[in-house]
């Protein structure tokens, strides 16, 4: 009955319209382009319903798709060569995306580039409706400064960002604060600045009365020289203890000790930071970890005796190093990060370990999540 019904609606026009006609005919033409979009550049775009529509000019090629969350869409060629089309709803956020072309997967050359899944790609964002909290608005800004250094421990030069609030040129008699804040997995010191938008989240909030505080973001990705295999953090913790905690105490005005001190890190970076604030509870004073923990990927029940060498079993003096101990998770997070941090939570809660716990509604796991939990945890630290 309802095969017919849909025949007599149709009829004799639903014979000759393919399936992207159709889906043509019910998206809403409000599309404009993309607030990442390279200067002048008109494609790709948004709508209103989070739809991202991409075009591309290649006259010559069989076929083209648009490559985001996972799913591939068709495009189709006009008479000029120009390939158009566009996705189903996307999350409200940041995403990463690629076009194929006749197999090959390509960066849009409509965008502005950013380093994520191991390689430098496209990127969209699809407005959200709390997205004021990182706007670009008329406040007094900080300034983010790139840091070569060469490392001993891993014989070659590496590269971190370094945040100082406004006002950090001027009162040159004024010490801060500082966040140690890392990033995920394949990708690398440019994306809290970039994607993560950390320096307007922490301009917005410091001009809203935050305390103002030097955000350092170091590669994660570190390797003696005998292990030279990319993605590889075996060292990291040497660096940042060894060199570029001293580094930066000795180049900027900080705060040289622990209540002073806060280290954060998402996914892959909340693993390291919380291995790295445990194993020298003398340097840190908060901790943040956003969609992961060091029991990453096990959802099993934890044993504070022998998880990461005891260093949750006296709850008292964990409670005691902490002024604030961050953990955040968005609500649609898939396997098996939901279940890693419950674990975790659990084994916190057996132990009487004080903590914060915030949901990002909505998000998985992906990068308005990470800034929401930035811009929470950020407002507890150094009061």
């Amino acid at each position: 009955m309802a095969m017919k019904k849909i025949i007599t609606l149709f009829g004799a026009f639903a014979l000759l319209t393919n399936l992207n006609s159709l889906s043509y005919a019910q998206v809403l033409e409000d599309f404009r382009p993309s607030s990442v979009n390279q200067l002048g550049k008109a494609y790709p775009q948004v709508n209103s319903e989070g739809r991202v529509r991409a075009q591309l000019y290649a006259p010559e090629a069989k076929k083209v798709q648009l490559d985001i969350g996972g799913v591939k869409y068709d495009m189709i060629k006009n008479e000029q060569g120009f390939w158009t089309g566009e996705s189903e709803r996307q999350q409200e956020g940041f995403h990463y995306y690629q076009l194929n072309v006749d197999g090959a997967s390509v960066p849009d050359p409509g965008t502005k580039y950013f380093y994520g899944a191991g390689r430098w790609g496209s990127g969209i964002e699809i407005p959200a409706r709390d997205e004021d909290f990182y706007a670009l608005k008329d406040v007094p800004h900080g300034l983010v400064s790139e840091l070569n250094y060469y490392s001993k421990i891993t014989q070659s030069w590496r590269r971190c960002f370094v945040y100082t609030p406004a006002g950090y040129e001027v009162n040159t008699k004024r010490h801060y604060p500082v966040l140690y804040l890392q990033h995920g997995s394949f990708e690398d010191e440019t994306g809290w600045g970039s994607q993560g938008k950390a320096n307007l989240i922490l301009d917005n909030l410091i001009a809203a009365k935050a305390v103002p505080m030097l955000i350092v973001m170091d590669n994660g990705y570190a390797t003696r020289p005998s292990e030279q295999t990319p993605f590889q953090t075996t060292v990291f913790e040497e660096v940042l203890m060894q060199e570029v905690i001293p580094m930066i105490d000795e180049k900027f005005r900080t705060l040289p000790n622990r209540e002073s001190r806060a280290i954060a890190g998402l996914s892959m970076g909340a693993n390291q930071t919380m291995r790295i604030a445990m194993n020298y509870p003398e340097a840190f004073a908060y901790y943040g970890g956003f969609s992961g923990t060091s029991n990453y990927p096990s959802t099993e029940p934890l044993d504070a005796d022998t998880f990461l060498g005891g260093k949750f079993k006296d709850g008292k003096a964990v409670n005691r190093q902490f002024k604030s101990f961050f953990l955040g998770l968005g609500t649609s997070e898939p396997a098996p990060f939901p279940g890693v941090v419950k674990a975790f939570r659990q084994m916190l809660d057996k132990q009487g370990i004080k903590y914060t716990y915030y949901e990002s509604p909505e998000t998985a796991h992906e990068w308005l999540t990470w800034r929401r939990a930035l811009h929470q945890y950020a407002q507890l630290l150094f009061q």
